[in-house]
């Protein structure tokens, strides 16, 4: 299981040449004036992921497969978006499609970039996308309640949930609150995912800086990470132009550039990071002769569950698993010296999955 997250933000503000880092290609055209992306560019990136590399050399794999993550590079929104200004209503549509939102953010300054509102201030930039979305919801919800009054007479029960839920939202959208903020009951979890509302996704503030300011932060980027904590929303800071520089370069060259840069790492590895913890996405190995490969699994993901990601035959007949924690894993040196020492466990059904156990499934067929 991966995640799909969409890149959103105004025009120009940096979301394409983001993506091209992301994906390594020039799939998606950067250019200087409003949508330039007049389609969706959708990418998938490998997840960079050092134990990965360890447990491959321990377990002499022969090849290593990460796990992916989606990313969706979607037009530049404007005020207005929601009564269709610029491109829209049909990009609304690729956001609920997505299973979180980065919210790139310009902040830095160029006289020979264009802001479309013709000043630099990303906190106010953030308001405008987040108002849009919110009307857009609100359009949304009303044609749904008034679309379910039908069956909610009939006494269909699931379209009288839909409405409580609905209508839950929509008082907290007229209060000027996304619907992120409400709390849901575990038993209403299904549905309400299922209703795809734009401000219930998870948002990553994704402050784009100059690239003096990609190790420190400027005071634009000081002012989004307090509005972010205010919001019990993260964020981060990159240099989307200096992440495209070294998507291009030599794994070799990259590492003497973000020295040069004081970059202990490259920013696209926290953004992903950041995603991962938005969603509380975790990963465990499976590690073998053939390969070594890394899956993603929700927090508190049952060891059942976590087979069924391999193939659903690993979920229905599955018997055991066979687990160790990375660090043994390590530690000991591989499997088999691990086993000796007493670090390889059997755990049942109601086993809890850790991010970076080693897991090998049994199953019946």
């Amino acid at each position: 299981m991966g995640f799909k997250m969409g890149i959103v933000g105004l025009p120009n503000v940096g979301k394409s040449t983001l993506f091209n880092a992301l994906t390594k290609t020039a799939a998606a055209q950067a250019a200087n004036f409003p949508f330039c992306t007049i389609e969706p560019n959708v990418g998938d990136v490998a997840v960079p992921d050092a134990r990965l590399d360890t447990l491959a050399e321990i377990g002499k794999s022969k090849q290593i497969i990460p796990t992916r993550m989606t990313f969706v590079d979607i037009a530049g929104l404007v005020k207005g978006a929601s009564k269709g200004e610029g491109l829209g209503n049909q990009f609304l549509a690729n956001i609920r499609e997505t299973d979180a939102i980065a919210h790139v953010l310009r902040c830095f300054e160029d006289g020979d970039v264009t802001h479309v509102e013709d000043r630099v201030d990303p906190v106010e930039d953030a308001e405008i996308i987040e108002t849009e979305l919110m009307i857009a919801d609100m359009e949304s919800i009303e044609k749904r309640i008034a679309g379910l009054s039908r069956k909610i007479r009939g006494g269909d029960k699931e379209a009288v949930a839909q409405e409580r839920l609905l209508k839950a939202a929509l008082v907290a959208l007229e209060d000027g609150k996304p619907a992120r903020t409400i709390e849901v009951a575990d038993d209403d979890r299904k549905a309400w995912n299922m209703l795809q509302l734009l401000t219930s996704k998870p948002i990553l503030y994704v402050c784009n800086v100059d690239e003096a300011s990609a190790a420190t932060g400027n005071a634009m980027s000081e002012a989004v990470g307090k509005m972010a904590a205010a919001q019990g929303n993260a964020h981060v800071v990159i240099s989307a132009q200096i992440e495209e520089e070294i998507a291009q370069l030599a794994p070799e060259e990259a590492a003497e550039f973000l020295a040069e840069m004081d970059l202990e790492e490259p920013g696209l590895d926290r953004l992903i990071r950041a995603g991962y913890e938005l969603l509380a996405l975790e990963t465990y190995f499976t590690v073998g002769p053939k390969e070594a490969r890394a899956w993603t699994i929700p927090h508190g993901t049952s060891a059942p569950k976590a087979a069924g990601v391999i193939h659903g035959d690993f979920e229905k007949g599955f018997i055991r698993a066979e687990t160790i924690a990375y660090d043994d894993f390590v530690a000991l040196g591989g499997e088999s010296a691990a086993k000796e020492a007493g670090k390889m466990r059997a755990e049942g059904k109601a086993y809890t999955v850790k991010d970076g156990d080693v897991l090998h499934f049994l199953f019946n067929t």
